[in-house]
């Protein structure tokens, strides 16, 4: 009897340790506010790859602006589909936060040096992009989105 509960006591604890890391974990799915309008914009999934994290935008929300392409950009990202287009990568933890990283802005083409850190619960996740110092920049915060089970 004292086994079983023991046992059972490990699987809780596991279990709520295993949920109090994903919260305090950037990975997920994420879903980015627009700076002038407060609307929601599109999903960011964040993801790890090889030791570093990554975000690509899963999905742009509105329906006339899906098949938007990253024109401004340079390089690889020139004329890339902005939905399912990797805006952030290189991302490593240090310490509370992720830094240095990179993201690009899709409208403008701009790459920016970033930084991100997982606030409230893990319910927000504060993301920085900058120019040379981390002071001088500008902040977003997106939303966790709760994943959906699929329905049948």
């Amino acid at each position: 009897m004292f086994l079983k509960k023991s046992a059972l006591a490990a699987g809780l604890l596991t279990a709520c340790l295993s949920s109090m890391a994903l919260a305090s974990s950037p990975l997920g799915i994420w879903k980015t506010i627009d700076d002038s309008s407060g609307e929601a914009k599109s999903y960011v999934t964040v993801f790890e790859e090889n030791g570093k994290l990554s975000g690509k935008v899963t999905q742009i929300l509105d329906p006339a602006k899906q098949d938007s392409i990253c024109d401004q950009c340079k390089g690889d990202l020139k004329d890339q589909n902005i939905q399912g287009m990797t805006i952030l990568w290189g991302m490593e933890k240090q310490g509370r936060k992720y830094d240095d990283g990179k993201i690009v802005d899709p409208e403008s083409g701009k790459v920016y040096s970033a930084n991100m850190k997982v606030l409230e619960d893990g319910q927000k996740l504060e993301v920085r992009g900058y120019i040379g110092f981390s002071l001088i920049g500008r902040s977003q915060t997106w939303e966790r989105v709760e994943e959906q089970s699929p329905t049948h």
